[in-house]
């Protein structure tokens, strides 16, 4: 189904997902940061006040601050990596972090597939859904990205890409147990960083055609558990009206996230 102007429309399927939904909100600090710019950001996050209780909370630091942020950052907030080693185990990588050295760490997530990654380090559809895989069966918990650049949309090609590339090389990976652990997050590259974001339209059609696909080509069961969140100019001022449409399950924050608009995102899902 598609949404209409200032209308929605929720089957029966969705009024039981919204009924008990947990929105997963990350914050995704990219490489930005100082040892004082971070302390004062997990301060200010620390005196944000009850979140509520449908929102789960995840930050990804850059490395060098994780474990300055596991030690102070708020009990209910979990510290994710912003990315993963493609080897299975420690040994003669440099530059990598393995997934077992996470996990032992004290880590229990991981964001893959960024749109940056792809673009800067050449990370394909088919690697990152390696590195997922590695990570799930680290026991860590993925945030898997995927997402269209403005000249795919542009040509009518955006599903075709998130689904028929991005997404169909994790479910050729993951087995059907993995995707319990699985967020889905879909973030066109044109609305990264740009302050242009996808209309509510836009994102809830591209939501509602992953979890379609999701259904087809996993589970039903999988298909209605597993959470869909959007990414790309996220702010206070229009997470209300995204958090509304019904496939959309909470929000990968960029830039916001390093401000105190992180919690007024956080808080627009009660």
């Amino acid at each position: 189904f598609r949404l209409q102007t200032r209308r929605q429309y929720f089957p029966p399927q969705h009024i039981c997902r919204m009924a008990d939904k947990k929105y997963l909100i990350g914050g995704n600090w990219k490489c930005n940061g100082t040892k004082e710019s971070v302390a004062e950001l997990v301060q200010t996050l620390n005196n944000g006040g009850d979140f509520p209780a449908n929102a789960e909370v995840v930050v990804a630091p850059p490395f060098l601050f994780i474990d300055s942020v596991m030690q102070t950052i708020r009990p209910d907030i979990a510290v994710s990596t912003q990315n993963i080693g493609k080897n299975t185990k420690t040994g003669a990588f440099t530059g990598e972090i393995a997934a077992p050295m996470a996990k032992a760490f004290g880590l229990n997530w991981v964001i893959t597939g960024h749109s940056e990654r792809r673009s800067m380090e050449g990370e394909t559809s088919a690697i990152v859904a390696e590195k997922s895989k590695i990570a799930l069966d680290n026991g860590l918990s993925v945030i898997a990205c995927c997402g269209e650049q403005l000249s795919d949309r542009e040509a009518g090609n955006t599903l075709a890409v998130v689904l028929e590339d991005h997404l169909q090389a994790m479910v050729d990976a993951f087995s059907t147990e993995d995707w319990a652990r699985v967020v889905i997050a879909y973030e066109p590259v044109w609305a990264i960083g740009t302050g242009v974001v996808a209309s509510p339209e836009q994102a809830q059609e591209v939501h509602a055609a992953i979890r379609k696909f999701l259904s087809e080509k996993v589970s039903p069961e999988v298909s209605a558990a597993t959470r869909v969140i959007y990414g790309g100019s996220v702010k206070g001022s229009n997470a209300g009206t995204l958090k509304d449409c019904p496939d959309i399950d909470g929000f990968l924050v960029g830039g916001a996230a390093l401000t105190a608009d992180f919690l007024t995102i956080i808080n627009a899902v009660a």
